[in-house]
Formats: C-alpha cells, sequence, structure tokens
C-alpha cells in the first residue's frame, strides 16, 4: 500500500477511532464509564440520572426497536485495509462471550438496558455485524482486535450502546420524555382559564331534584354560553331550549352562535363564555371519558362554571379547584318528589300496568320483552342507547302522551339521562350491567349504588303526571339486592380522569420519530406520573383507531384527532367508514356530500327486519362521524348542511322501523333468547338472580320448545348466546355435530368393551 493511500486512509479514521485508552481491558463497568467521561469519547453512553430512574421505572415492553437500514458504511472497506478481514465464526464466539458476561449486563442495565432491552438489542447488534458487508471502520478494527488476541471483549461495549440507542432511542432521552409525560398538575396546561378568575358553582342534589334546571335558566339568561353533557340527547334538549344553537352557524356573517350545547368530549377551551354548564360532574371519574369532564372543569373559559351533579363529588371538586386557586360556592337541592322501593317482584308480564317501565342492559332483551309484550296485546315504547336522539324524543313523546294507547316503556339506562318521562314505575329486569374496568377488560357486574339510583329516580318525576314514584324488580330474587344498593350512600369522589393531550403526543414523537402513534401513546402512559387526586384513563379505544389507521400516511396531529372520533367500534360498517374517511382525507380530497351518499348508498329505505334498523343506526353514527369531523376539518368535510338534512330524513326512517319494532323482529331470521327467568316448579311465575343474570322463558312454554332452545337455558350456552358470542343457528350446528359424534363413540366404546373382556379373560387362564 502507498505512502499516500495510507495517509488518505488515516485521515478518514480520525472521526471514528477511539483513543487506545478506552479499548484497554477493564476490570470493572464503573472503570469503563470513568475513563469514557474523561476522554469525551463520541460513543459513550449519556448518563442519566438516578433521580429520574427511581420516580417509575418504565414499561420497557412497550419500546419497539426501531428497523435499521442495512447501508454499507461510508468508509467502505476501510477496515479491511487497514486490518484483515474477519473471521466470522471467531466473531460469534466473541460476541457471545460478551453477551454473557454480567459486568456488561449489569453496565447496561445502569444506562436503561435491562435483561428485556439488553436481549433485544445484542441481538440485533449481532444480526447488524455478522451480516453487513462493510463495517464502520472504527467497530472493524476494535473487532479484529479482539479476535487477534489484543483486544479486550468489554471493548465492544461502547458500540453495543451506540447500536442500543439507534434501535432504542428513547434510552438517550428519557428525561425529557419523562418531562413531557408530567401530568401532576393538569391545571397548567389550560393558561387561558387561568388569565382569569372564575366562580364556580356546584348545583348538588339527586335525579329529580331541579339542579340542572337552575343552571340552564342561568345559561338562557347570559349574553354567551355553553352547556357540556354527556350524551347526544341532553345537548340535544338543550339545543331546542336555546333556539337550535347547537354547534350551529346561525349568523350571516359566519359567526358561531352565542349558546353552544355539545357533549362534553366538543367543548372549546379557548372561546371565551358568560356562563358554562358542566352537567353529570360525577363521571369526572369514569375510567373511559372521565378526562372530558377534567378538561372542562380546568380549562372552559367562563366567567362562571355551573357544576351539576351527585352531593358524592361536592368535597372532591372543591379540592380540585383549591389548585387553581377558585372557591366554590355549593347549592344543594332535595327530591322534588318521592319514590318508594316495593315488596314484590313484578315476577310476570301480565302484572304490568300504565305507566310502568323495564328497564334492561341489553338490546336482545329489548327486542325480545316488546315483542313479548305486544303479543299480549299491549302497546310499547322503546329506547335505548344507538338509537338516534330524535328516536329516543319521539318514542318518549310516545309514552307521555296521555292520550296515546302506549303506556309501557322498556328502555336500557339510557333513560337515566336526559329524558323526561311519565313513569310510575321503575321495573329492573336485571341488575347485572356489562362494563368496562380501569384495565379496559369488559366484564359483568351488579350496577353501582350510584346508577341504580340514577335509574330508580326516574320513577315519579315532577310535573309529570305521577307525582310518586315506585321501584321494583321483574325477578323475585334481584328484590333484595337492589333494596340494598339503594340503602348505601354513594361512594365519595376521589379522582379524576386525565388523557395525554395532542401537544403532548406531538412532542413525544419529536423524540421518537419513528415510533407508531398507538406506540407514543402506550409509552407515555407507562412513563407519566399523576398526583393522589388524577389517574389516567383507559385509551384501548384510542390505541384501536390509530393501530386501524396506521398505514395511512396522516401527520401526527390529524391522526390524533381522527383517533379521538367517538366512534362505536363494535360496529363493523362504521369502522369501514372511518376508515374510508381517513384514506380520502390523506389524498387531500374533500369528503363531499356525493362522496358520503355513494358511500352509505343513499337514499335508503324503511327496514324489513331488525339486522336493517342496526344498519339504519350505523349509518346515522356515520353521518354523526362526519358532523363531528366538520367542526375539526372545515375545508375537508364541506357539506354539513346537507349531510344534517339527510341524518334527518335518516331519523325519521327510524322513528318508522321503532314504531313497527315487533313486525321487525317477527321478520327476522335469527331468534333471540328470550329474557323471562321462570322456576321449574311454578308454572307461568318468573323468578331470576341478580348473580346469574338468567334470562329464560317461561314454564308452560317449556314443552313447546326443542332441544336447542332447552340448551340455550344452561347457563353457559345462555349466555354466550345472549353476549353475542354465539348464534342460535351456530348452537344448533354444535349440538348437531356433537350428537354425531356421541353415535359414533358408541360402537367404538362396544369394541373397546369386548377387548377389554378378551384380555380379562386371558389374564385369567394364565392365572389357573
Amino acid at each position: 500500500m502507498s505512502a499516500n493511500r495510507c495517509l488518505h486512509l488515516f485521515s478518514r479514521l480520525q472521526r471514528h477511532i477511539i483513543p487506545r485508552a478506552a479499548r484497554c481491558p477493564v476490570s470493572s463497568g464503573s472503570a469503563l464509564l470513568h475513563r469514557q467521561h474523561q476522554d469525551g469519547s463520541q460513543v459513550s453512553s449519556r448518563t442519566v440520572s438516578s433521580d429520574s430512574f427511581s420516580s417509575k421505572p418504565p414499561d420497557t415492553s412497550l419500546f419497539v426497536p426501531v428497523s435499521l437500514k442495512a447501508d454499507a458504511s461510508e468508509d467502505g472497506d476501510v477496515g479491511v485495509e487497514l486490518t484483515q478481514p474477519l473471521d466470522r465464526t471467531e466473531l460469534l464466539k466473541v460476541l457471545n462471550r460478551f453477551y454473557k458476561k454480567k459486568e456488561m449486563q449489569k453496565l447496561a442495565a445502569d444506562h436503561g438496558l435491562d435483561a428485556r432491552l439488553f436481549h433485544q438489542a445484542f441481538i440485533s447488534f449481532r444480526k447488524y455485524v455478522l451480516e453487513t458487508l462493510f463495517l464502520p471502520a472504527d467497530l472493524h478494527i476494535i473487532l479484529s482486535d479482539i479476535c487477534s488476541g489484543s483486544g479486550h471483549v468489554d471493548d465492544i461495549y461502547p458500540y453495543f450502546m451506540r447500536h442500543a440507542k439507534q434501535i432504542f432511542p428513547m434510552l438517550d432521552c428519557m428525561d425529557d420524555l419523562r418531562k413531557i409525560s408530567d401530568l401532576r398538575v393538569p391545571a397548567n396546561w389550560y393558561p387561558d382559564a387561568r388569565a382569569i378568575q372564575r366562580k364556580v358553582i356546584f348545583h348538588a342534589g339527586p335525579t329529580n331534584s331541579g339542579k340542572t334546571y337552575q343552571a340552564i335558566q342561568r345559561y338562557l339568561a347570559a349574553k354567551s354560553g355553553v352547556y357540556c353533557g354527556p350524551l347526544k340527547l341532553l345537548a340535544h334538549e338543550i339545543f331546542e331550549k336555546s333556539n337550535n344553537a347547537e354547534r350551529s352557524f346561525m349568523d350571516p356573517d359566519g359567526r358561531a352562535s352565542a349558546h353552544v350545547a355539545c357533549t362534553i368530549e366538543m367543548c372549546s377551551v379557548t372561546t371565551p363564555y358568560e356562563v358554562a354548564v358542566i352537567d353529570e360532574i360525577q363521571m369526572i371519574r369514569d375510567p373511559s371519558r372521565g378526562w372530558a369532564w377534567t378538561r372542562a372543569l380546568l380549562g372552559l373559559c367562563a366567567e362562571e362554571i355551573h357544576v351539576c351533579g351527585e352531593p358524592a363529588a361536592i368535597h372532591f371538586i372543591r379540592e380540585l379547584m383549591f389548585t387553581t386557586g377558585e372557591e366554590v360556592e355549593v347549592n344543594t337541592y332535595k327530591r322534588l318528589t318521592p319514590f318508594e322501593i316495593l315488596d314484590q317482584a313484578v315476577e310476570s308480564l301480565n302484572n304490568l300496568r300504565p305507566g310502568d317501565c323495564i328497564v334492561c342492559f341489553s338490546k336482545n332483551d329489548i327486542y325480545s320483552i316488546s315483542r313479548q309484550i305486544e303479543a299480549k296485546g299491549l302497546e310499547c315504547a322503546v329506547i335505548y342507547g344507538s338509537l338516534p336522539p330524535g328516536t329516543k324524543l319521539s318514542q318518549a313523546k310516545k309514552f307521555n302522551d296521555p292520550d296515546d294507547p302506549c303506556k309501557i316503556l322498556v328502555a336500557t339506562d339510557a333513560i337515566g339521562m336526559g329524558l323526561n318521562l311519565s313513569i310510575r314505575r321503575i321495573i329492573f329486569n336485571s341488575l347485572i350491567k356489562p362494563n368496562v374496568n380501569e384495565k379496559g377488560e369488559k366484564q359483568m357486574d351488579t350496577i353501582s349504588t350510584s346508577q341504580a339510583l340514577q335509574i330508580a329516580g326516574r320513577a315519579g318525576r315532577f310535573s309529570s303526571v305521577y307525582q310518586e314514584g315506585q321501584v321494583t324488580t321483574m325477578h323475585r330474587d334481584d328484590l333484595p339486592v337492589l333494596k340494598e344498593l339503594l340503602s348505601r350512600s354513594v361512594e365519595p369522589i376521589q379522582t379524576a380522569g386525565l388523557h395525554p393531550t395532542a401537544e403532548q403526543i406531538e412532542m413525544f414523537a419529536y423524540h421518537l420519530p419513528d415510533a407508531t402513534l398507538s406506540n407514543l401513546v402506550d409509552i407515555f402512559v407507562s412513563l407519566s406520573q399523576v398526583d393522589g387526586m388524577y389517574f389516567v384513563c383507559n385509551i384501548d379505544d384510542f390505541k384501536f383507531l390509530a393501530d386501524m389507521i396506521q398505514h395511512i400516511p396522516l401527520n401526527l396531529r390529524s391522526r390524533y384527532v381522527f383517533c379521538t372520533a367517538p366512534i362505536n367500534k363494535k360496529q363493523p360498517f362504521v369502522c369501514t367508514s372511518f376508515l374510508k374517511f381517513a384514506r380520502q382525507f390523506s389524498r387531500d380530497e374533500p369528503l363531499t356530500y356525493n362522496w358520503v351518499c355513494r358511500h352509505v348508498s343513499w337514499p335508503l329505505s324503511a327496514p324489513k327486519n331488525i339486522k336493517d334498523l342496526i344498519h339504519l343506526e350505523a349509518v346515522h353514527d356515520v353521518f354523526d362521524l362526519y358532523l363531528w369531523l366538520s367542526y375539526r376539518f372545515m375545508d375537508m368535510f364541506p357539506d354539513t348542511a346537507m349531510v344534517r338534512e339527510s341524518q334527518q330524513e335518516l331519523d325519521d326512517i327510524i322513528k318508522q322501523g321503532v314504531r313497527n319494532i315487533t313486525l321487525l323482529i317477527r321478520a327476522t331470521n335469527s331468534s333471540i333468547t328470550a329474557p323471562l327467568g321462570s322456576r321449574r316448579g311454578q308454572k307461568g311465575a318468573i323468578s331470576g338472580s341478580a348473580s346469574a343474570a338468567n334470562v329464560t322463558n317461561v314454564t308452560n312454554k317449556r314443552a313447546e320448545r326443542g332441544p336447542v332452545e332447552e340448551l340455550m337455558d344452561s347457563s353457559l350456552a345462555g349466555r354466550l348466546v345472549r353476549d353475542g358470542l354465539l348464534t342460535p343457528d351456530l348452537l344448533r350446528q354444535l349440538q348437531m355435530e356433537w350428537s354425531k359424534n356421541k353415535k359414533q363413540e358408541v360402537p367404538n366404546q362396544s369394541a373397546l368393551g369386548k377387548d377389554h373382556r378378551d384380555n380379562t379373560r386371558v389374564k385369567n387362564k394364565r392365572k389357573k
């Protein structure tokens, strides 16, 4: 090699070669760290303060390694020219020796690489070293020295850590990530609200106490105001009261309405108002949606904040407002009309009376009970959560009308908030309700005291036909459980929900540019710090949407907004529409009215069966999704007026279907398990248990039923059918296969029995 060539090679190596002192054998990890600190090596790890690690160890299972591009080193084959080609067999032995050294594992752990990350980083590093055509010259020289015996295996550590930080970039910015995910002072997230002195008035009382009425009167009298409620139905009701002011641009110049009524997730924390009303404040502890109440309470820019809810929240709201320096004025209210708990259960649909409301926690129970009621020649109204607000109000009006023959209501707990109904007696068909716990897991559990009081309080409403209400159960065994629930005091609220903001996630993404949104949120939650007054809400729905549109090219802010859309992920058509909306948005193509109509096949005809009705409800949700996104991206969702008009037409079609719901149920091919339980010893009687939540047909119909229906009465099969995990048709197919297998087992068992008898005879002969 010529002298000029050598000078050229060494000049290119100056920025790579580590001082020899850093590569000499070390006896301990601390000595190596000390020397690296003195040398100022470019590949030495950044020292992370022990204080930051002592706060909360990260969940490293969420750290997804970044895929590195297998590009050839810019040094080319300089390392080979200066030393010699590496023997891959010997190189593998050296790398494995490095991996097994406890000192290296401990040193890596001190720099954020626990056993899981150390293993993943080593696998990646080993693959990189063995498969890369030309390694960087400095690494090639170090490995060559070790293989030839003139270097120490510990010299690999700085290069290993350099590689580990490339595939796990969060290791090099852990302190910054911890600061970003510090959620201990959420009041500081809203500088506009902190810049004004707000007056907070808490209207505390049970249902039917007039607390919300007083707050709404102040809202309507103000020059400007915002109402924030938990349901579209409540927002729709205030929308009517405030002269069509709900998120509508009524001013000819395009200025927003002075009064706004919206669901609480929709409220603006930057628009100034004179009065703001936050309804059902006790939902601030909800595992999934509590963050929205926290955001509204801390962030609304209003001179007066009127908070309505249960007395159990008074102390906590005072403590929360103490952190903002704002005092809380409390107005307490008593129930305007009494209600009593009856000593007898209804036990049979034959015992229903005008003014009765049967409360179910399953849509299938709604369908089945309404059909049985109308089979007895009675008319009933139906209200459940997925119905459009207009349809719910229409059914409520039908039930409340004294001249209408409809005197019985079948509803879910959707009636617990927002509807004024003339109910004389509340009948709990069951006390078991599916819910989502703090871990995001779905479980069946007895309703809480707060939920029981909320629903029971609908009986005997003030200014209704029935001034005194009654509460009971359908099943005899549920009545003692209900009495115990209603006798308890509501547990005081102790924590409020939080959710990472778009700004926080954007700062996270700056440090972790290759991470997916779902992974960013996971890491954020794992590193987040909250004080005793807060908790981080469940983010499973957010992550579900984030994973769904991960492959679509969107900027982070738009992606975040899409993932906060309130959609029902159990509806496949809604999820498909959400995906198409995001894809069209990513192409920078406006979602016009004609485009939406083609997607939903508008116009739609009246439903012919329950399946059609469910699809119409899903289309209504798609229109809702369009309108929700139009508030965030007005230029990309421009045709809000036409979509709203079509949604109103669809609401009328759904109203027609619900009015004829019994006919739709009869036309539906799949049968639905009847929700009324019975005891074998009591013909025509109904009984049940809150712990079992059993729903079966009455005994006098048992003789007319087939084997599948009998099988569906069993605990496991019936529960699977009721939960939607197993269809009746599939249950019949399983029973046929089981019967067929059983028949095949009979001759096999006979043959086995014959073999067993023959073997026994042989053994007896041998003994003789």
